[in-house]
């Protein structure tokens, strides 16, 4: 499973670890790179062995620095290049993951690095991490859920002004505006995630996979209706 073009994979005990391995690009995002995650998350979606899984991105210049722009921008067109990337459900199956995911961020995350960041549980960034929405500059839309993830996450004004003035954001500013867990410096990211993936994987597997899924699940409910959700799962 470690034989892939553009991501690396590795397992330490309980943490599988997914790495964007196109750094001499920026980590951007292209259709082989869709198919790479899709491969090695269906497996890990399946083994029960894995707790918690930490995506983070190779090189030091960025996480993902947005779609890969040659392939996505000759396409026959906008439509066709995104039905070809709907072809598997990358961002499905990110939401549908029983495992906890944590994402290390640093460097530039634009447009599809923004988008991948948001389908993860929990976000870290690097102090040097920059944000953004490019696409409406390239006179195409955000194509992998960044008008409903972002706005959901940091509100609609501040989502709107990244989307629609290309406004970039540092990691402060996204901590403030609530897309990020922490920040933490350059140096100590590593150290940070790995220290909270392996507090995450300490604890009954069972355990952490329900609350994942009573949280999620709850998210679209009513408060009642939550709170009847969690009565069935607790009794």
């Amino acid at each position: 499973m470690n034989s892939f073009a553009t991501i690396q994979y590795r397992r330490v005990g309980r943490i599988a670890y997914v790495t964007l391995n196109r750094p001499q690009v920026l980590n951007v995002f292209s259709v082989q790179m869709r198919d790479d995650l899709f491969e090695v998350l269906s497996a890990i979606r399946l083994d029960d062995e894995i707790c918690i899984l930490v995506l983070n991105g190779a090189g030091d210049r960025a996480f993902c620095a947005g779609a890969d722009l040659s392939e996505f921008l000759t396409a026959p067109s906008a439509l066709a290049a995104r039905h070809i990337r709907a072809m598997r459900d990358l961002w499905g199956l990110m939401r549908a993951m029983p495992q906890p995911v944590i994402c290390a961020l640093h460097g530039y995350v634009l447009g599809s690095g923004v988008e991948l960041a948001m389908f993860c549980d929990i976000r870290i960034a690097a102090s040097d991490t920059i944000f953004g929405l490019p696409e409406v500059h390239l006179g195409i839309l955000p194509g992998a859920g960044g008008t409903q993830t972002v706005r959901r996450a940091i509100g609609l004004s501040q989502s709107l002004s990244m989307m629609l003035a290309n406004r970039r954001i540092n990691a402060e500013e996204a901590l403030r505006c609530r897309m990020l867990n922490r920040v933490v410096g350059r140096d100590e990211l590593a150290d940070t995630v790995e220290e909270m993936a392996a507090s995450i994987a300490g604890h009954k597997q069972e355990t952490v996979r329900a609350l994942k899924q009573l949280v999620m699940r709850g998210t679209d409910l009513s408060l009642l209706e939550g709170l009847r959700m969690e009565h069935r799962r607790v009794c």
